[in-house]
C-alpha cells in the first residue's frame, strides 16, 4: 500500500482477531492443565457457565471478556472459511 492510498480500519476485525487470539490462549491454558479444551470451551458456549474454563493462566478472566454470541459468531466464521 503506497502513502497516496486511504487505508481503512475496521474495528470489527480487530474484534475478531483479538476473539481468535484469546481463544487460542484460552485453548493452551486448558490443555496445560489437562482438560480437553474443545469440550470446556463447548461445555462454556453452550451453559454460560465459567465453572468449565480453568483459571489458570487468566484463561476464565479472558473468556469472561468475550461476548459469547460473539465467539460464536467467529468460530461458525472460520468453520465457513474452511469448507
Amino acid at each position: 500500500m503506497s502513502l497516496e492510498e486511504t487505508c481503512l480500519f475496521h474495528i470489527e476485525d480487530m474484534n475478531v482477531e483479538e476473539i481468535r487470539y484469546t481463544l487460542k490462549e484460552v485453548y493452551e491454558a486448558l490443555k496445560e492443565r489437562g482438560y480437553n479444551p474443545t469440550n470446556q470451551i463447548v461445555g462454556y458456549l453452550i451453559s454460560g457457565d465459567l465453572g468449565y474454563i480453568s483459571s489458570h493462566r487468566d484463561a476464565r478472566k479472558k473468556m469472561q471478556s468475550m461476548d459469547r454470541a460473539k465467539i460464536v459468531e467467529v468460530l461458525l466464521e472460520e468453520f465457513q472459511k474452511k469448507r
